[in-house]
C-alpha cells in the first residue's frame, strides 16, 4: 500500500530523519521531517498551466502550528486555530526568503509549500525542521528547483558556537542566528545577537553552512530514491522585433536612470514605459514579453553603469550614506517621538508607555508568554507616491517590524531598572531603501526621547550587491531600484560596539566569504556615520520620563509580606488603589509596581505600602489610633495595618486605675516602641513621649 523512502542523520548528536511516501501521497512533494522529537509535514504542490500574464512566480508558502502538536488546546472562544500568528507569519517569511531565488525564472506555475508542525517536543526548533523538509520536499516533486537548501540555527556562547541550540541554551545564547544556502553559499541569514563583532557573525554564518552542507547530501539520496520526474519548462522565444525593442529602450532609458530624484525619475520612466509598449504591442499577447524585455534592459543599464562608473543613480560613490535628518519631541502629547530621515526614506516613531497590563499575551507552543517589548511597522501606500488598499497588516510589515524589534531588544535594560511596558509604532511617510532601518534608527531615538533607559544608541543600513561573473561591488544604503535590480539586500544594525540585528537575502546561488566580509566592513563605517548624525542631536536617554506618560515607582519588598499587601480578598491593596488613584501590581517574587498619572497619587501609594511593610524601630515615635481598650492597655494602630499595645502602665507617669480615663477607642495619640517580644508582639508607650 505504502511506498516508503526514508533517509536519517546523526547531525550532531541529533537525529534528523525525512521520509516520503507514508503521507500526503497526493501531493507533488510530501515530507515528513522529524528533527528530536519535532515533527513537521512538508508538501508542495503546482498548478499544471502556467500563467504567462504574471510578471512574478506566484509562491505562498504557509506554516502552520498546530495546538496539539504541544498537547495543548487553543484559546479563545472557538477553540480552534485562526488567523495566523505573528511566530506563524515570521517562519513562512522564513522558508520563503531562501527558496523563492532557486526557482527557474520562467516558471510561473501557481505554487503553494504548507508546513504544518504536527509534534513538537518543546525543545527542537520545528521552523528549522519546516525549512529542511519543504526543501526536500520540493526536491523531490521534479519542479524546476535548483536546490536543494539546508538551513541550521547557530547560538554563541563561551567563545563556541553551538549548533541548533535547545531553548534553554538560546536563552543563554549572545546569539540567535539562522542561515540557510546551497551547496555553493549562503542564501539567507537572519539573527539577534548582543553586540558582537563582525568577526564573530561571519564566523557564524560559517559555521551553520558548514555544518549544514550534511543535511543536503541526505536530500539529495531521499531524491535519488523517490524523485519524480522533472517538469519541462519552456524558453521563450524572442519576439520578432527584440533588436528593435531594446535598441530604442536603451536608447530612451539611459539618460532618464540619469535623474537623481525619485520622483521625477519614476514618472519619467512610466510614461516612456508606457509610449515604448504603446509602440510596439500590437497583438495583446505580446505584452508580457514586451514588459519583460523592458525591466531586463533596466536592469542592465542600472547595474551595467554602476560596476563600469561606480556611480550609482542618485550620483553617490559606492560607499556615501545619504544625507541625514535627525529631529525628537516632535509631538506634544505622546511619551516619546522622532522623525528620521535619511535621503528619500522617512519615519515617524513614536513610544508609548504603559502598564504590565498592557503586556501582549502570546498563546504558543511553548505556553503562554508575555512580550513588554512591542514594535509595529506600517507602510502605508502614499510613501512610495501609490494608492492601494488599507487593510489587516502585511506579512512584509510584520517581517519588518520584528528585524527592528531584534535590532533594538539587545539594548533594553531589565524590567526591574524600567518597568514599564513599551510600545514602539513606525509610520513611513516615505521610502526609498531600507524602511526597516530607518525604522531602527527611529525607535532608538523616540525611546531615548521617552526616557527609556536603552544601553547604547543604535543604527541600521542597508547594503547592496551588484555581481557578474567574478566582479563585484557592495553597495552602502541602497536605493528602492538598487534593492529591486540588484544582487543582495543585507541589513545590519548595531550600536558603536557591536552588532545587535543581521538579516540578510541573496538573490543569486549563493554568496562568498570574500563579499560577506567587504559587506560588514562598509556597513560598520555607515553605522558608525549614521550614529554620529542621530548623537548630535540626542544621545542618551533623557533625564525621566514625560509629564503625559504614566509615573512608576518600583518596590522590592520580602515575599513573606505579600499577604500583608494583598490583604484577605485583595481587601488592602484595593484600598490603597482606591485611597491613592494609583494602580498598583505586585508579582510573586515581591516586586511591587505602581502606576499613578501624577507623582503624588504615586507617593501616596508608596507611603502606605511602606506603611505596611515597614517593621517597628525600636525608640521611634509614631502617631496613630487607638482601636481597642482593655483592662489592662490599649492597642493602638500605628504602623499601617500594625497593631502594638500600651500597657496600662505605660499611658500616664501616675497610676492609672482605668484604661479609659486616659484613651477611648478612636483617639488619635503618639506612641514610641519600646520593645518587641519574641512572638513579634510591639510594645509601645505614651508616657515615654
Amino acid at each position: 500500500m505504502f511506498n516508503v523512502s526514508s533517509v536519517q542523520l546523526d547531525w550532531q548528536g541529533l537525529n534528523l530523519k525525512l521520509e516520503t511516501g507514508m503521507i500526503a501521497r497526493q501531493s507533488d512533494g510530501a515530507v515528513l521531517a522529524t528533527l528530536g522529537g519535532t515533527s513537521v509535514l512538508c508538501t508542495v504542490n503546482a498548478s499544471r498551466e502556467s500563467d504567462p500574464s504574471k510578471d512574478f512566480f506566484p509562491l505562498s508558502v504557509h506554516y502552520i502550528e498546530k495546538a496539539y502538536a504541544a498537547g495543548k488546546i487553543p484559546g479563545g472562544f472557538f477553540k480552534r486555530e485562526g488567523r495566523p500568528s505573528e511566530i506563524e507569519i515570521l517562519n513562512s517569511r522564513l522558508i520563503d526568503r531562501p527558496m523563492r531565488p532557486l526557482f527557474h525564472k520562467d516558471f510561473k506555475n501557481e505554487t503553494q509549500i504548507i508546513c504544518t508542525v504536527l509534534n513538537y517536543d518543546g525543545e527542537n526548533d520545528p521552523a528549522i525542521c519546516s525549512l529542511i523538509g519543504a526543501s526536500a520536499a520540493t526536491t523531490i516533486a521534479g519542479l524546476p528547483f535548483l536546490g536543494p537548501i539546508a538551513a541550521a540555527r547557530v547560538g554563541f556562547s563561551d567563545g563556541e558556537f553551538i549548533l541548533n541550540p535547545t531553548k534553554e541554551e538560546l536563552n543563554e545564547s549572545e546569539l540567535d542566528l539562522v542561515v540557510s544556502g546551497t551547496k555553493s553559499g549562503v542564501l539567507m541569514v537572519e539573527s539577534e545577537a548582543k553586540e558582537l563583532s563582525e568577526e564573530i557573525m561571519l564566523g557564524a554564518v560559517q559555521f551553520g553552512h558548514k555544518e549544514s552542507q550534511c543535511v543536503i547530501d541526505k536530500i539529495i539520496e531521499l531524491a535519488e530514491k523517490s524523485a519524480k520526474d522533472s517538469w519541462e519548462v519552456k524558453s521563450k522565444e524572442k519576439l520578432t522585433f527584440h533588436s528593435d525593442l531594446e535598441t530604442l529602450t536603451r536608447k530612451t532609458f539611459e539618460p532618464l536612470y540619469k535623474i537623481k530624484e525619485k520622483k521625477k525619475r519614476n514618472d519619467s520612466l512610466n510614461e516612456a514605459r508606457s509610449q515604448i509598449v504603446s509602440k510596439f504591442s500590437e497583438d495583446e499577447s505580446d505584452l508580457h514579453e514586451i514588459n519583460d524585455c523592458i525591466k531586463n534592459i533596466e536592469k542592465e543599464i542600472v547595474r551595467g553603469s554602476i560596476l563600469k562608473t561606480e556611480k550609482r543613480i542618485d550620483g553617490r560613490d559606492l560607499d556615501t550614506v545619504r544625507d541625514i535628518d535627525v529631529k525628537v519631541d516632535i509631538l506634544d502629547n505622546v511619551h516619546g517621538s522622532a522623525l528620521f530621515t535619511r535621503g528619500e526614506t522617512q519615519a515617524i516613531v513614536t513610544t508609548t508607555l504603559g502598564t504590565s497590563s498592557d503586556e501582549q499575551m502570546l498563546d504558543t507552543l511553548d505556553g503562554d508568554l508575555k512580550e513588554k517589548f512591542l514594535l509595529h511597522y506600517n507602510f502605508p501606500p502614499f510613501s512610495v507616491n501609490e494608492v492601494g488598499r488599507i487593510g489587516s497588516t502585511g506579512r512584509r510589515e510584520v517581517g519588518h517590524g520584528k528585524l527592528a524589534w531584534r535590532s533594538i531588544h539587545p539594548v533594553l535594560r531589565e524590567v526591574t531598572d524600567f518597568p514599564y511596558t513599551l510600545r514602539v509604532v513606525s509610520e513611513i511617510t516615505e521610502s526609498n531603501g531600507s524602511s526597516s532601518m530607518a525604522t531602527v534608527c527611529g525607535t532608538s531615538l523616540s525611546l531615548m526621547d521617552a526616557g527609556v533607559p536603552i544601553k547604547k544608541p543604535v543604527a541600521g543600513v542597508a547594503m547592496g550587491l551588484i555581481k557578474e561573473k567574478e566582479k563585484f561591488v557592495v553597495l552602502t544604503d541602497i536605493l528602492g531600484d538598487e534593492d529591486h535590480l540588484g544582487d543582495m539586500d543585507f541589513k545590519v544594525a548595531g550600536t558603536n560596539e557591536g552588532i545587535t540585528a543581521l538579516q540578510m537575502d541573496i538573490k543569486v546561488d549563493g554568496i562568498t566569504q570574500e563579499i560577506m566580509n567587504v559587506a560588514l566592513s562598509k556597513a560598520l563605517l555607515a553605522r558608525k556615520h549614521i550614529l554620529k548624525e542621530m548623537n548630535k542631536v540626542i544621545d542618551k536617554a533623557r533625564d525621566g520620563t514625560k509629564p503625559s506618560a504614566p509615573k512608576i515607582i518600583t518596590i522590592k519588598i520580602d515575599k513573606s509580606k505579600i499577604r500583608e499587601v494583598i490583604g484577605s480578598g485583595g481587601k488592602v491593596i484595593k484600598d490603597i488603589c482606591e485611597k491613592s488613584g494609583a494602580k498598583v501590581e505586585i508579582d510573586d517574587h515581591g516586586l511591587i509596581s505602581i502606576f499613578a498619572s501624577t507623582s503624588k497619587d504615586g507617593e501616596i501609594a508608596q507611603e502606605m505600602i511602606n506603611d505596611i511593610v515597614a517593621e517597628p524601630e525600636i525608640g521611634k515615635i509614631y502617631e496613630g489610633k487607638v482601636v481597642k481598650t482593655t483592662d489592662f492597655g490599649a492597642f493602638v494602630n500605628f504602623l499601617g495595618s500594625k497593631d502594638g499595645l500600651v500597657h496600662i502602665s505605660q499611658l500616664k507617669e501616675e497610676r492609672v486605675e482605668k484604661t479609659t480615663d486616659v484613651v477611648n477607642e478612636g483617639d488619635v495619640v503618639k506612641v514610641k516602641v519600646i520593645g518587641v517580644d519574641d512572638r513579634g508582639k510591639v510594645k509601645l508607650s505614651i508616657k515615654e513621649v
